[in-house]
């Protein structure tokens, strides 16, 4: 039974079972002998409503076969479109960063005058890394002559302490004998 408020397709789809249904009402009340049977008329409605419903599972199955070749296309139409959007995309992206460096580098010497800022500044750069150079350089030769000097002064005091102890044995060894001889004299 179709109401207002069914889309096309339902009202559609319920038509042949209100059909089926007012012809049932229709079933006359008293038997004649032109009458067909009951058994028979159910026989015929089973048959109808089979139809029907072989109708209805058909259309039910073109209508997913149009919706998945709709949705096919769509999705071969998206890959297509990408294919040709990602290389155009690129290319944009690339012209784009052209143009930056270009109008950057116009920018900075497009007068003689801003040529000139330009090179004076790159002369300050390198003013710059040459006095840092030259500043680690002198501090590495600094720190170089002081672990010279500590190494040369360190090795001095040991040669001196060296020379001591050498003296002092050559001095006990001078005086050895004679201590020797005292002690002698004084035991015998």
């Amino acid at each position: 039974m179709a109401t207002a408020t069914t889309s096309p397709r339902t009202a559609k789809a319920a038509k042949p079972a209100a059909k089926a249904k007012a012809s049932a009402r229709k079933a006359p009340t008293a038997r004649s002998s032109s009458a067909p049977s009951r058994s028979t008329q159910a026989k015929s409605t089973k048959a109808k409503a089979a139809r029907t419903r072989s109708i209805h599972q058909t259309q039910s199955a073109v209508r997913q076969t149009e919706i998945a070749a709709r949705n096919t296309v769509d999705v071969f139409g998206d890959y297509t479109e990408r294919a040709v959007l990602i290389p155009v995309g690129a290319a944009l992206i690339a012209r784009d960063r052209v143009v930056s460096t270009v109008s950057d580098t116009i920018s900075s010497y497009g007068s003689t005058t801003k040529a000139q800022a330009q090179l004076r500044r790159f002369e300050r750069r390198g003013t710059t890394a040459r006095n840092r150079l030259e500043r680690e350089v002198r501090k590495a030769r600094v720190r170089f002559e002081r672990e010279l000097r500590q190494r040369r002064n360190d090795l001095e005091k040991t040669v001196s302490t060296l020379e001591e102890r050498r003296d002092a044995v050559a001095k006990n060894v001078t005086e050895l004998p004679n201590r020797v001889q005292e002690r002698i004299l004084s035991i015998v």
